[in-house]
């Protein structure tokens, strides 16, 4: 009798507690990586900023702000924010993904920018970007160049899951003439 090269081993046969198992170590995997994302970068001052307004000018704090959205009898959680001075007066605002802590399902985000006048003791919100209404989910998001980008994720109709969301777009705010005016590149959008 001759033995094979290779012994059989057991994990060659998958069974469906390997695919369970799988599922779940990548589904860990994945979740994990959309919490983990590098903060903004600091190595450059931006333009017309003195490093003194810099250093006093804290970044508003989402926990202290009034996020316009109701969410009944859960809380409201911030999924994800970034700092960035966006309109040029050397005092940093902060973007936040919000959405309401559902049980089940996939929340619609807001997308909002708080900032806080020198003296204040509270944010307040300047301007919502996303509108929960919408019924966007929002990915890679960031505040780079005095701007604000991220990812869209949608529905072609009304009659698209709440799970499955079918559009995908990205989308770029930046403020000019006292507004964030949004912009889409040509030709982005994918379903």
């Amino acid at each position: 009798m001759q033995h094979p090269a290779v012994p059989e081993l057991a994990h060659t046969t998958p069974r469906p507690i390997h695919w369970v198992a799988t599922a779940t170590a990548v589904s860990g995997v994945i979740a994990l990586s959309s919490m983990l994302h590098p903060g903004s970068a600091t190595a450059a001052q931006p333009p017309g900023g003195t490093e003194a307004a810099q250093a006093t000018a804290a970044a508003p704090d989402p926990a202290k702000a009034d996020i316009p959205l109701d969410c009944g009898p859960v809380k409201l959680v911030i999924v994800k924010k970034a700092i960035g001075d966006l309109d040029g007066d050397d005092r940093p605002e902060t973007v936040v993904v919000a959405h309401c802590d559902a049980s089940m399902g996939t929340p619609p985000d807001g997308v909002y920018v708080l900032t806080q006048a020198a003296g204040a003791t509270e944010p307040r919100v300047v301007a919502t970007l996303v509108d929960p209404k919408d019924r966007s989910t929002v990915t890679d998001f960031a505040v780079r160049d005095a701007a604000v980008t991220a990812t869209l994720l949608g529905y072609s109709s009304p009659d698209v899951p709440s799970c499955c969301p079918d559009v995908k777009t990205p989308a770029h705010w930046q403020w000019k003439g006292g507004a964030f005016i949004r912009s889409t590149p040509s030709g982005a959008r994918s379903v």
